[in-house]
Parts: structure tokens; sequence; C-alpha cells
């Protein structure tokens, strides 16, 4: 199965885990020439909060979940080392539910993968799937690659 275009999924958490997640889509998609479609969900209080601290006002241009996402500190980094790396790519933005938004946006897509990232939770470093990564890979479409962060 060719892989054309890749979901991953972006969260305001994800900022600690970002070069690995860069380095895993980078590793699914080159080698492909796959689309990446970085897909950052906000919930509703968290992107009033951002839109807020970016000082765009309610109902302008730069408003929407899109622009909101691609002004996103995580997601500057994740689009930067996927340009860096020569990896096609775009980035949505969305508000609401983490896990029905990239599910959401894998199946309007037709994804043919979606990436999603984190944490280790066990002692013995064993990951251990939380809720929003649990569901994804239950709903998704299309194969899901977990991305765990390292052991701090």
């Amino acid at each position: 199965m060719s892989i054309e275009t890749v979901v991953l999924a972006v969260g305001t958490e994800d900022e600690e885990r970002a070069k690995r997640l860069a380095n895993e889509i980078i590793a699914v998609a080159e080698p492909a020439d796959a689309e990446v479609v970085l897909t950052h969900v906000f919930d509703g209080s968290e992107f009033d909060g951002i839109r807020e601290k970016l000082g765009v006002e309610r109902g302008t241009e730069g408003s929407t979940p899109d622009a909101v996402a691609e002004r996103h500190s995580t997601t500057r980094a994740l689009s930067k080392a996927l340009s860096e790396a020569g990896v096609r790519h775009s980035v949505r933005g969305a508000v609401g539910d983490l896990a029905d938004e990239v599910v959401e946006t894998a199946d309007s897509l037709d994804a043919d993968r979606v990436v999603v990232g984190g944490r280790r939770r066990s002692p013995t470093g064993k990951a251990v799937f939380g809720s929003v990564a649990q569901e994804v890979m239950l709903s998704a479409p299309c194969p899901v690659t977990f991305v765990h962060e390292t052991a701090s």
C-alpha cells in the first residue's frame, strides 16, 4: 500500500515531543513523497486563550482555527522541520474534541496513516496509551502510528 496522505495530530502538549514527532513523520512521509496534514486541535477555552495571546480579534481573518494553528509554536516547529526535510505539508486547525477531529480529518482526506503522540506513564517505561491516542487508534479509518515522548 502506498502512502499518499498522512495526518499528524498536534496538540498543545506535543511541544515537548515535537522533535520526535517531526522525525517520525519525516520517516513515514519522505520516502513515499506523501503530503502531511498537521492537524492542530484546540479545545474551546484554549483556542480563545491562544487567539487572545496572539492579539487576534474574533471575527477577523486571522482568527480562524487554521490561522491560529499556523501561528502556534508547536505547529510552527513541526512545519519548519518538515520544510527543511523537503516534506510537502499543510496546516489545519480545529476546535473540538482532539480524537474526534483527528479521525474526522483522516476520514475526510482518505488518509493512509495517522501519527499521534503520547506519554510514557509507567516506571518500567512501557507506553500506556492515553484516552485520546486510544480513541484515535480504535476509530481511525487507517493505520495509526503512536509516538511516545522520551523518558525524562
